[in-house]
């Protein structure tokens, strides 16, 4: 009997797919081998590259005193407002240099450039990776309405396995419950299929990188 239904048609092909199964035309596999094709940049050149490329702002600084001129640049373009932060390393660059920030709480919804760190650099993808055990917590990544991430050269790594391997490395069997990968500006483009930046996160995302791999610096 001919069957009436597209349904009845799929179910039958299936039927007869378990019946007569056919031998793995693929029996050799290699699944060791990375299904990316090599970087064609070192991993900091493509990180700039991709980041700059999904709407990041990048600015690379030579040392932290460079970093510091740069981000008080920031604070200047950016006019009156209050810079906020919570992480120990970033606030000890700060107090060193001079720079005005808040990390106290009443200040946290007044802020508008929230700075962080963040645990690793993907170089592939141009994203930034986060958890909930840094000290930012999980707010950072989507209150302020400009969000500045502080980085060093040393984290960045090739490609996203590479960023979980190294957090199992670093947190062991007590992964953090949240993490996260932060790629550009927030944006959506949901309504009438318009690009609308700042729709649930930060308008503007800048990445401060400090390059930390010549000791001598």
């Amino acid at each position: 009997m001919e069957e009436s239904t597209s349904r009845e048609k799929i179910f039958k092909n299936i039927r007869d797919a378990l019946i007569n199964k056919s031998d793995n035309p693929y029996k050799v596999t290699d699944w060791s081998s990375s299904v990316f094709a090599e970087l064609e940049d070192s991993p900091d050149v493509s990180f700039a590259s991709e980041f700059t490329r999904i709407g990041g702002k990048f600015i690379y600084c030579d040392h932290e005193k460079d970093f510091a001129a740069s981000f008080q640049q920031l604070q200047k373009e950016m006019g009156s407002g209050i810079t906020y932060c919570l992480e120990s390393n970033i606030k000890g660059i700060f107090d060193h240099y001079g720079i005005k920030y808040s990390s106290r709480e009443e200040d946290f919804e007044k802020q508008t450039l929230g700075v962080s760190g963040c645990e690793f650099l993907i170089a592939r993808l141009g994203s930034i990776m986060v958890s909930s055990a840094m000290e930012s917590g999980r707010r950072m990544n989507v209150y302020p309405e400009i969000h500045a991430v502080v980085a060093y050269a040393s984290q960045i790594l090739p490609d996203l396995k590479d960023a979980i391997k190294a957090m199992k490395k670093k947190y062991g069997n007590r992964l953090p419950s949240m993490i996260t990968n932060i790629s550009g500006p927030s944006r959506t483009a949901d309504i009438e299929k318009t690009l609308v930046m700042g729709a649930h996160g930060p308008k503007e995302l800048f990445l401060f990188l400090i390059e930390d791999r010549n000791l001598n610096q």
